[in-house]
């Protein structure tokens, strides 16, 4: 049963002063199971409660402790940062940490919930890598990033849509690339498949065609907005590119140094190390995949744009595809760490041997 009133709270206890209310939240879309822990105190009994009903047991529970302060946290997920700003709106000091698998193998949402709360009173009293905090996007930032999202997402699905044309054709012996679309090569296919294959690729080249035409207003879009932002870019890497880094970073100031940089693009490699042996394997890939393909793809456009950049004497020297593969990670990895030196005056462009587009 669902959990909706506060009273069970303290159904054992009195009403003392308390100074410090932690909830640890595992957030769903219908439902909330939260564990609260008052103080220092062993944490409570886990409850479950309608996502709809939710703020008004936190508005209870903080009428019954006016003086205390509230900390509460919740995973990073397809519910997004609504009740972030909603709780931070009642007062609470809300973060949104980054998923983790915080109960081994044994796995359930109350579990979950306690062991956030857990993470969160370490993390309160001083802690700070007891929890990774995610960094919450204003509105305003998280409209342009949905923007970015949305042509990737479009362009994903233009891309399976092609693939499954593809695939059909080969069934009936036709190994044709992604462009079975042109005008000349679609005219011979419609005179020699059977009418049911072309009634079929015409519905995936239909929704393909219709991927192109909701891609093109999205680029407009967010060339109108590069303009309006006064992005400027590396020389060749494109204004797309760097305003994806901008957006999916949101705040280049709040990495410390440029570790932070690289561990957090997840182009760092993987270590296996104990004792006087150390082995290092492939990237670990933590982070935000969406930094790191834009990094990646960004490197690439630098060896043909600018290839005096220094990190790019590593690919230059490269002979094999696996070494090139390797060199280019690298030079992505550097890249990401020259633009945190660039955002936070750290360096100039000339210093680091970056030319950048004049703005419009």
């Amino acid at each position: 049963m669902l959990t909706t009133n506060t009273d069970k709270l303290e159904a054992n206890s009195t009403t003392a002063k308390v100074g410090v209310v932690k909830i640890g939240q595992d957030l769903h879309a219908a439902q909330v199971t939260v564990v609260v822990q008052l103080d220092g105190s062993v944490p409570r009994r886990a409850q479950v409660i309608r996502i709809e009903q939710y703020l008004g047991w936190v508005r209870a529970l903080r009428a019954r402790y006016p003086e205390a302060k509230f900390h509460s946290c919740y995973e990073a997920g397809p519910c997004g940062y609504k009740l972030h700003r909603d709780l931070v709106a009642l007062g609470v000091q809300n973060r949104v940490v980054a998923p983790t698998n915080l109960s081994g193998r044994r796995k359930t949402d109350k579990r979950d919930a306690r062991h956030l709360v857990e993470a969160l009173d370490r993390l309160v009293n001083g802690n700070a890598e007891a929890l990774t905090v995610v960094q919450v996007p204003t509105p305003e930032q998280e409209e342009h990033r949905a923007l970015v999202r949305q042509r990737t997402a479009l362009v994903r699905q233009r891309r399976r849509s092609l693939q499954q044309g593809c695939s059909l054709l080969l069934q009936q012996g036709h190994r044709v690339n992604a462009r079975w679309r042109a005008p000349a090569l679609w005219a011979t296919l419609v005179r020699e498949l059977p009418g049911w294959v072309v009634t079929a690729l015409e519905g995936w080249k239909a929704l393909a065609e219709a991927c192109d035409v909701q891609i093109q207003r999205t680029e407009q879009r967010i060339e109108s907005l590069a303009e309006t932002l006064g992005i400027r870019a590396p020389f060749g890497v494109g204004r797309l590119t760097f305003l994806t880094l901008q957006l999916e970073l949101l705040d280049w100031k709040r990495f410390a140094n440029r570790r932070q940089v690289g561990s957090f693009t997840g182009l760092c490699p993987s270590e296996f190390s104990s004792g006087q042996s150390r082995r290092q394997g492939s990237i670990d890939k933590h982070g935000n995949p969406r930094v790191r393909h834009a990094l990646v793809e960004a490197a690439w456009r630098l060896s043909r744009h600018q290839p005096q950049y220094p990190p790019l004497r590593r690919l230059h020297a490269a002979r094999d595809g696996r070494s090139r593969r390797k060199a280019i990670v690298a030079v992505a990895r550097r890249l990401a760490i020259d633009l945190w030196r660039l955002a936070t005056g750290r360096a100039e462009p000339a210093q680091l041997g970056l030319r950048f587009a004049p703005a419009s």
